[in-house]
């Protein structure tokens, strides 16, 4: 077997990289000792292997150190600058920052974000420890300004349309003067949710530093020449290109070819986005190695024409491909592309063109030496990983495909692989996978490819000098852009096709690729071999060779044939196992689970039966007091809890669908994030409190539930749910008339008809309450205490599916284990006397973090702890996860607390 020592070294360095992020000190100093003495065998038993081992050795050994300094040096210099003890005594601190604009502005409604470099530091008002006797007025700095080397992410806030147009001035190398304050970001609060601090970490920022307004940003011009200048000019020229898109091309097609053709997103519409995410096309929205590829070949085709020697073209195209990089926006897997492209041209032109995977690998090696944090770019990890199977992969499919045209086969293989390759990353971090995928990237990346985007940079370049041309082209590629649009939307309206995967495990990626090669493997041994026994009988046999004596040749042909279709039998089976077990959501082993999710200022609760069912209480919701005159203050891409918190957790846990749901009342931050719910995910049945809240959300909310063909149930006082036969709901409240329940009435004021159940699971028994008030509560304990309740439910006789495993008096008599706290906390609701009837073990209270209504109430927290129940807060806790088993319940929370 040929050896290829850098690709094995490379190999070897992304594994230790790996290790060490894994695991760091004495964890990585066993594992490396472990793997030296299991490599150490090896080189013994095999010492032809020996090189390889140390190879091997000698790239674990040294990416692991690398890692390891790498993350000794990526800490916070800003509280040693600010004297303080600990990054906690400088978070909230106002502080006044010199240093400079670090990366493109982005302005976007009433923020403007940015990178800014620190140079120096100095606390204001005295708010860190380091305060000095001499300090002057309030307002100045406490001393004089300390050294610092760091980079914080700055967020200011703008307060009007003058301060807008302002921050739009402010550019990449900007010297800046900056007063606000410090805050750590915030890391992760549920369970599998997107962790913003270590998202930042891996960008060596470690702060973020809020400014009011952008009178608190004092800018000017820089000085001098350097890196930082030629990027300013960088960005100048993508917002050149960026405003003659836009002069070119009419919306939504502009924001479309902003990202086709530069690499800019920010101006694509978000539901055009979403439809090519679902099937996988992203990729071509951002620019990656095929449009690296395209512009090398233009290039290339161009100084032929201009009729140049094959050398100057090379060396020409060698030296505009980081041109091209840099113009599309430096991404990772732009960067690999260029970097592959400028090894395997710079190789052509000498004469001495190596094979793909080891400049793939050269290129890995190289980005991962500049910075390490590549390695967990989903970037970086889609576009090696895919260019690296492709190279492997391909040539073990191709010889089954041999039925198929040659160009026909090539073009299937490319694309099977692709989707093949990538979809275990896909699942991990998107959590979904569309059948439809092959189908939409067999036909739309090669039309994107190679005609829209050629007819749409040839548009922008004649447009710069030919205004009118360039709209008269554009015009065309537009019309091939409504094609596309089109076919996506086509494809999209088929959502059964759209699988929802929890993110597996690295053992399970691994054992995927590994059974993966050995289906093609083994399946291309046996296509081989078959064609071969087929042709076999039409050869020419010398005649005094006997038949017995071409038996055993025969045979053992189909005794190869066969070991090989069974190689290819055993990958096909491992892969559905695979597939099978990845595709179950996440289970608790015969537990049943109440989940309180951390949606900030809002409820939401997913409970997971014990025999696997799936029920949404509320879904939390973004409260917005903007009013109409300030709609400069709109985002492009507003942030929304359903769709960029809830959704994304659901699909995380492998939730493809969801029994019911339950929206306990019609307020935003009950029943808003709901939408993004029903929009993404199936949905059994929808259960609501039987009122309508008046307004245009909640309208949306219960048209999509109709256009969904979802059953609706309108709940009140006496009907009860089953969806397993271990759990099942009471329904306590609203309390509603006959005539309200058969009239859905308009009420505004939607706390006192909230949708309040017991819930019996495996013996463990909590008490929902929505937003529920006091008068409520009364209602609700008269009920109970006049024995109505278990009346109305044995002569109602209504179930949402199945009628109660026990009676309501049985349910409702003894106390509960878990009682969520009404209303977020506030005063409004949780009586004495509401308490005193249930006797919770534990309280649980959904708040958002510093929220402005002060909740949870201190009367409350009071009242909770002269019950002596334990309280779990989702404002300290993060997610908090009840796990229910014969009767014994167990906590878990995202964040610990000290005590």
């Amino acid at each position: 077997m040929k050896q290829r020592p850098l690709i094995v070294f490379t190999v070897s360095w992304i594994a230790g990289s790996s290790a060490a992020y894994a695991c760091s000190g004495p964890r990585l100093l066993l594992l490396i000792a472990g793997a030296s003495l299991l490599l150490a065998a090896l080189g013994m038993y095999r010492r032809d292997f020996l090189r390889t081992v140390i190879i091997i050795w000698c790239a674990l050994a040294a990416s692991g150190a690398y890692w390891e300094l790498q993350e000794a040096a990526n800490v916070s210099k800003l509280p040693e600058a600010l004297q303080a003890a600990d990054a906690a005594q400088i978070d909230g601190a106002s502080v006044r920052m010199t240093g400079m604009i670090a990366s493109a502005v982005e302005v976007d409604g009433d923020r403007a974000d940015f990178v800014m470099s620190v140079r120096q530091a100095v606390p204001i008002d005295g708010n860190t420890a380091s305060r000095e006797p001499n300090s002057r007025d309030a307002g100045t700095s406490t001393g004089s300004e300390r050294t610092v080397s760091e980079k914080v992410m700055v967020q200011v806030k703008l307060k009007s349309r003058q301060e807008q147009e302002a921050a739009r001035q402010w550019q990449r190398g900007d010297r800046v003067r900056i007063s606000g304050s410090l805050a750590q970001p915030q890391s992760a609060r549920n369970f599998g949710g997107f962790d913003y601090r270590q998202y930042l970490v891996t960008q060596k920022i470690h702060w973020l530093f809020k400014a009011a307004g952008a009178s608190n940003v004092q800018a000017s011009a820089p000085s001098g020449l350097g890196m930082t200048l030629l990027l300013r000019w960088n960005d100048q020229a993508r917002n050149s290109l960026s405003g003659m898109i836009d002069r070119i091309f009419q919306e939504p097609h502009a924001g479309y070819m902003k990202g086709l053709i530069i690499g800019l997103q920010d101006d694509l519409d978000p539901e055009t986005y979403a439809e090519f995410s679902q099937l996988g096309l992203t990729h071509i929205l951002a620019i990656s190695g095929m449009h690296v590829a395209v512009y090398v070949g233009c290039l290339l085709y161009i100084f032929s024409l201009l009729r140049l020697s094959r050398e100057k073209s090379l060396l020409l195209v060698m030296l505009l491909v980081p041109l091209y990089v840099l113009l599309s926006g430096v991404s990772p897997s732009v960067v690999r592309a260029g970097i592959m492209s400028m090894i395997g041209l710079y190789a052509a032109r000498k004469g001495m063109l190596k094979d793909g995977l080891n400049i793939l690998s050269a290129a890995a090696l190289l980005m991962l030496l500049w910075n390490p944090y590549y390695l967990l770019s989903v970037s970086f990890q889609l576009s090696f990983l895919v260019t690296a199977g492709l190279m492997v992969y391909v040539p073990l499919i191709h010889p089954q495909l041999s039925f198929l045209p040659s160009k026909i086969a090539g073009a299937v293989g490319v694309t099977l692989i692709a989707q093949l390759v990538s979809f275990p990353l896909t699942i991990y971090y998107f959590n979904q996978f569309s059948l439809l995928s092959f189908a939409a990237n067999f036909v739309l990346v090669p039309f994107i490819t190679f005609l829209v985007l050629p007819v749409g940079t040839a548009a922008l370049l004649i447009g710069s000098l030919w205004l009118s041309g360039g709209k008269m082209l554009a015009a065309a590629a537009e019309w091939l852009d409504d094609l596309s649009f089109w076919l996506v939307k086509w494809m999209n309206g088929y959502p059964q096709f759209v699988t929802i995967w929890k993110s597996p495990s690295p053992v399970w990626i691994a054992s995927y690729f590994i059974a993966l090669y050995g289906l093609l493997y083994f399946g291309k041994g046996w296509s081989l071999s078959r064609r071969q026994m087929a042709v076999e009988p039409d050869a020419t046999v010398p005649l005094e060779v006997p038949p017995a004596a071409r038996r055993p040749e025969a045979a053992l042909q189909s005794k190869t044939k066969t070991r090989l279709a069974a190689g290819a039998l055993g990958g096909l089976c491992i892969l559905i196992v695979l597939l099978y077990a990845g595709y179950q959501p996440e289970h608790f082993r015969g537990a049943g689970a109440v989940q309180v999710l951390d949606v900030g200022q809002g409820d939401s609760i997913l409970i997971t039966t014990p025999q696997g069912k799936h029920l949404l209480v509320d879904g939390g919701g973004t409260v917005s007091f903007r009013k109409a005159e300030d709609g400069w203050k709109e985002r492009k891409q507003p942030f929304e809890v359903g769709a960029k918190v809830l959704v994304p957790l659901l699909k995380k846990r492998g939730i493809h669908r969801l029994d019911a749901v339950i929206v306990t009342h019609g307020d935003q931050d009950h029943a808003g994030g709901m939408q993004a719910v029903l929009d993404q995910i199936p949905v059994g049945a929808f259960l609501f409190n039987g009122t309508m809240a008046g307004t245009a959300a909640f309208d949306r909310l219960m048209a999509a539930a109709v256009d969904k063909h979802i059953p609706i149930y309108a709940i009140h006082q006496g009907m009860n749910y089953a969806p397993d036969g271990r759990t099942q709901l009471v329904f306590l409240g609203p309390i509603l008339s006959q005539t309200d329940q058969e009239a859905l009435p308009v009420v505004k004021d939607q706390n006192h008809d909230s949708v309040v159940f017991m819930l019996e699971m495996n013996g463990g028994r909590f008490l929902f309450t929505g937003d529920m008030d006091k008068a409520s509560e009364e209602q609700i304990l008269e009920t109970l205490d006049s024995g109505r309740l278990d009346e109305a439910v044995a002569d109602n006789g209504q179930g949402v599916h199945e009628p109660a495993l026990q009676t309501a008096g049985e349910m409702l008599e003894a106390p509960v284990d878990v009682i969520k706290i009404a209303h977020h906390g506030s005063k409004t609701a949780s009586s004495a006397e509401w308490l005193s009837r249930w006797k919770p073990a534990a309280a649980v209270i959904s708040a958002g973090v510093n929220n402005l209504y002060g909740h949870p109430h201190a009367d409350v927290l009071q009242r909770i702890s002269e019950e002596g129940a334990a309280v779990y807060r989702t404002d300290l806790q993060g997610e908090i996860q009840f796990s229910v088993k014969s009767g014994k319940i167990r906590v878990r929370t995202k964040l610990i607390t000290k005590s």
